[in-house]
């Protein structure tokens, strides 16, 4: 039977396993940082149309009390 663990000998056998785990770690840094940015944009075009929304009430609103 087959231990459940296997600890090579070899430890050169752990140099591809390192080298993944090294390349995982560093694509999901850059998904991070991808998506942080993207976050940001999104935010700034938020408060852009909030902004816009905003005005557009506020010169509605002096616009309906200067009719009555």
């Amino acid at each position: 039977m087959m231990p459940f663990l296997y600890f090579p000998d070899d430890k050169t056998e752990y140099i591809p396993a390192l080298i993944m785990l090294l390349l995982f770690i560093l694509l999901a840094f850059i998904v991070y940082k991808l998506i942080k940015k993207y976050s940001r944009n999104e935010e700034e075009k938020m408060k852009d149309f909030e902004e816009k929304v905003l005005e557009r009430l506020e010169h509605e609103y002096k616009d309906d009390s200067t009719r009555k």
